[in-house]
């Protein structure tokens, strides 16, 4: 079974980027990213730019709409994702409470839905 793992973190909270806190960061996100490759979970997995960089869609009575920022204005931001390949959601929550952020943000957990190729 797959599950994607979103990781959301509050980006007022983070570190600066070149400091000190920001490199000891970005080793434990490598080192449970390699942790989940060598256990042979891992099936994919990005960082995302800021939600200042992101556009949203909608398309509404035939007009196609587009605005700066996230869906939704909240306070924790999606800032990547992995996918894993793991027996049970058990499992997949146990590398969710090994992320980084786990101590300051928050990781959902979801099932990816399984679509039948067709016949």
């Amino acid at each position: 079974m797959q599950y994607m793992l979103l990781l959301y973190d509050d980006p007022s909270a983070a570190p600066a980027p070149d400091s000190p806190e920001a490199a000891a960061d970005f080793e434990r996100w490598m080192t449970v990213t390699q942790e989940m490759q060598d256990a042979g979970v891992m099936v994919g997995g990005e960082a995302l730019l800021g939600a200042e960089t992101a556009t949203t869609v909608r398309v509404r009575e035939g007009d196609t709409l587009l605005s700066d920022g996230p869906f939704a204005e909240t306070k924790e931001h999606l800032g990547g994702y992995y996918v894993l390949d793991v027996p049970d959601l058990d499992t997949a929550c146990a590398w969710a409470a090994k992320l980084p952020n786990a101590p300051t943000g928050s990781i959902e957990v979801r099932p990816v839905m399984e679509i039948p190729a067709p016949t």
